[in-house]
């Protein structure tokens, strides 16, 4: 048994899962530090335990214990601290799926620096914004040409950023990562008095992926980790000493959900495939094969284009379990990969405001039914509230909320918007935090994503959620992906449009827009076939991988607008 967990965890095996919502908890001591508390304890508990497994597309090769993890974490730590970092301080960190990464988030949590993850894609004004909402005073970068120019550039609009830092090669006006602190002692002692870290204290912050409006700063505590046994263990199904493969960059909140805290809690070791480009779906199943991953969680996007290769020339009997979050996931995926492959997509859904809200945990539970995310994390009171504040009845659509979380915050939640209480008291103050996103459950107790607010279209006095018209689509072998959108219409206020990629020879013609519509009539009710489709090469996406279905609309507001 997993001496970690049971550390934390007053039960760990549950026999069905209305036991596991029953009487699952989770014990945070007040001065919990994933630094010293998970890695140091592994290293110390077991020095030969393997923590990560990092490749890159160069062949390179890189294996690291808890033991190494402990020691490295330790010189970075010691050289962040000579240069007047301390608790309470921000660093952001744009390193890719740099192993670094593991090292220095690990020092800065021994430390109490507060830690701000960023994808390399962000440009000078992106960085000047982050940069000061966050009063950010250092910064940590991978040698990339690009990064480095934007963060050069940004630099002097940032008056709080006292040092650079660079991973991979010196550069003049920054320090070189290795060779600073292989100057240092290995060892870092755990701070006490006021420099020691508490539960509450902020950890690291979030910047949400701006689908609309501008990013917002999402706050969590170092109690933060702890809310990912329930991502990693139960929902992911990471087996411990075995090799888990989640596929986000370092910048993404989907890091934290698959690339270090629940993972690392539960002993797992972290497979690590530097990628870099454009997704290449043979060298993903082939580094799957080759390195026997066990258990794998990577967007449906990906899963989709996966599918679109030839799945027998990899032996994947490696896998015991495949999952994914980020987008809703089509059922005709779920039919073709399970086909193909053999193995059942367990779909979790959450944000980055926690760890997993709501998951298909497993079949030995639940057997997960098409189109649906599945059911509630036990950690939280998740209702459905109508436009009143009203609880919803079964099948009626309302928005996702999680109750009472002011007066009970509870583990993995955010706790807030990073110096902005207002927005925070204005999210959090009332009766529960409302995501934003739309959903109804079944009398089984199951949810199913209809889309976020903003999303769901209102035609000719009919609410049509988009996912239910984008999985009709999908189940369409011309169809790789697509988002469904409202586009103005001035007799029925907005008509669906489908934006599509096709698939490999597949062509646009009038004569595949029919048959592409009367498809989804057969699949779904007719009034929600798409009016508009229209073919485009790929579909605009956050840096996160979202489909920006708001800069659609907006598109085609601006479109209707002229004419």
């Amino acid at each position: 048994m997993n001496y970690l967990l049971k550390k934390y965890l007053p039960q760990i095996e549950f026999e069905s899962y209305e036991e596991f919502r029953e009487k699952f908890t989770i014990n945070v001591p007040e001065d919990f530090n994933f630094g010293f508390d998970v890695v140091d304890a592994w290293a110390e508990e077991e020095p030969e335990k393997r923590a990560l497994l990092w490749v890159n597309e160069e062949g390179e090769e890189r294996e690291f214990r808890f033991t190494d993890i402990k020691r490295l974490s330790g010189r970075v730590a010691n050289l962040l601290a000579s240069l007047g970092l301390k608790k309470g301080d921000v660093v952001m960190m744009i390193l890719r799926r740099r192993w670094e990464y593991w090292v220095c988030a690990t020092a800065l949590h021994k430390l109490g620096v507060i830690l701000i993850p960023a994808t390399l894609q962000l440009t000078k004004k992106d960085i000047v914004y982050r940069g000061n909402a966050a009063e950010v005073k250092a910064v940590i970068c991978v040698d990339d040409d690009f990064v480095v120019a934007q963060m050069d550039a940004a630099a002097p609009e940032i008056p709080s950023l006292r040092h650079r830092i660079l991973v991979g090669g010196p550069r003049k006006g920054w320090l070189d990562l290795h060779e600073q602190m292989d100057r240092f002692p290995e060892t870092f002692p755990r701070p006490t008095g006021e420099a020691a870290t508490r539960a509450s204290d902020i950890m690291l912050v979030y910047f949400t992926s701006g689908t609309t409006g501008m990013p917002k700063l999402v706050q969590h505590n170092f109690a933060y980790p702890l809310g990912h046994i329930v991502t990693a263990k139960y929902w992911q199904h990471v087996e411990e000493n075995r090799l888990h493969m989640s596929v986000s960059d370092s910048g993404w909140a989907k890091f934290g959900w698959g690339k270090i805290y629940g993972q690392w809690l539960c002993g797992a070791t972290i497979f690590c495939y530097d990628m870099v480009g454009r997704f290449n779906p043979k060298n993903l199943l082939a580094k799957v094969e080759k390195y026997r991953v066990t258990t794998f969680c990577v967007p449906p996007t990906m899963y989709r284009f996966m599918l679109q290769e030839d799945l027998s020339q990899f032996d994947l009997s490696c896998l015991h379990h495949c999952a994914t979050a980020g987008e809703p996931l089509n059922p005709e995926v779920v039919k073709q990969w399970k086909e193909k492959v053999g193995h059942q997509i367990y779909e979790g859904f959450g944000q980055s405001e926690g760890p997993v809200l709501i998951a298909n945990f497993g079949s030995e539970w639940f057997e997960p039914i098409e189109g649906s995310t599945g059911k509630p994390n036990p950690l939280y009171d998740i209702q459905l509230l109508d436009a009143n504040g009203n609880l919803c009845e079964d099948g009626e659509e309302g928005s996702l909320t999680i109750m009472d979380v002011k007066r009970h915050p509870p583990v993995g939640l955010f706790t807030g918007y990073y110096r902005n209480p207002e927005a925070t008291e204005e999210k959090l103050g009332g009766v529960g935090y409302n995501t934003g996103d739309v959903l109804w459950r079944d009398s089984e107790g199951y949810y199913r994503f209809v889309g976020r607010n903003d999303d769901v279209i209102k035609c000719s006095g009919y609410r049509i959620g988009p996912f239910e018209v984008e999985s009709a689509l999908i189940a369409h072998d011309a169809v790789v992906e697509c988002a469904i959108t409202g586009v103005p219409d001035p007799i029925r206020g907005q008509v669906v449009k489908a934006t599509i990629v096709l698939a490999k020879g597949w062509t646009p013609s009038e004569a595949l827009t029919r048959e592409l519509q009367n498809h989804v009539k057969k699949l779904t009710a007719p009034y929600k076939y798409p009016r508009v489709i229209e073919y485009v090469d790929e579909l605009p996406k956050t840096v996160g991988g979202k489909i920006k279905r708001a800069e659609i609309r907006k598109a085609d507001e601006r479109e209707y607008d002229r004419k």
